[in-house]
């Protein structure tokens, strides 16, 4: 459980970090998650891989001050071009017409229609995350919007994507491509940054030793551990700004891309 080799159309498939501080986000992530990091240099500049375990589980790449600090979501797409023109027919802003990256595959960088950014993978050679829901990977994408009804409308269109109200004191939707789970969307807590967009979770065996161990790093901790029905979670950022949540889910996730 954990290694994955492809991931079916419409399911998220890759997470990486544009970081206007890439050598010191290799050093915060590896001290945290214990990822080992390859620079690849290409004509397209230089693009961090972070492995563990000897398997990729996500990328990093310099950012230009104005072009601020974030975590990434892809989801993969049997065609770039096709899933960019729908998506542009049901409303979405294009941020990045698709083009290639060598040797990897094909991307677009889209806004929805209620102002958040998610990323296309075609792959032609990187499928995405091999190693992903295991201590230290990526094992969750939730999406933070104030309006959930138009994001539900708006996935299904273009990716096929059922979507289940999840009871609770705020709205929140879990989204499913047929019987895998794919992620969630709830409307922003009070406490939270109002701004749509799609956040990133990576699992870990305690979340307040995480938590502490972000500080430790030079981080901070936005949202102090909890309880949450599957587990434990914080809301933390790396020295840079970027935030991320940490998770300790004893069960593990559950309707997988790794079979769990």
């Amino acid at each position: 459980m954990g290694e994955v080799a492809s991931y079916p159309a419409g399911t998220f498939s890759w997470v990486d970090l544009g970081t206007t501080d890439a050598a010191g986000a290799r050093a915060f992530y590896g001290g945290l998650f214990g990822w080992q990091t390859e620079d690849m240099t290409s004509n397209q500049g230089t693009y961090t891989m972070c492995r563990l375990q000897g398997r990729d589980v996500a990328g990093i790449h310099e950012h230009a001050a104005d072009q601020g600090t974030g975590w990434g979501s892809s989801v993969s797409v049997d065609d770039a071009d096709r899933a960019t023109a729908r998506a542009r027919e049901l409303g979405a802003t294009v941020l990045a017409e698709p083009f290639e990256v060598l040797g990897a595959g094909r991307t677009a960088v889209l806004r929805d229609p209620a102002g958040a950014v998610v990323s296309l993978w075609q792959p032609r050679g990187h499928a995405g995350a091999g190693l992903v829901n295991e201590v230290g990977t990526w094992t969750w994408n939730e999406l933070s919007t104030a309006d959930v009804p138009a994001a539900r409308a708006f996935y299904r269109e273009l990716f096929g994507w059922d979507a289940v109200d999840v009871p609770g004191p705020l709205p929140r939707t879990s989204f499913r491509l047929g019987e895998l789970l794919v992620g969630g969307a709830h409307a922003p807590a009070p406490q939270e940054d109002p701004r749509p967009r799609w956040t990133v979770s990576f699992r870990v065996a305690d979340a307040d030793r995480a938590a502490e161990r972000v500080e430790q790093l030079g981080g901070s901790v936005l949202l102090p551990p909890m309880d949450v029905p599957v587990g434990r979670f914080a809301v933390v950022a790396d020295p840079a700004g970027a935030s991320f949540s940490i998770s300790a889910v004893p069960g593990g996730p559950l309707g997988g891309v790794d079979g769990s």
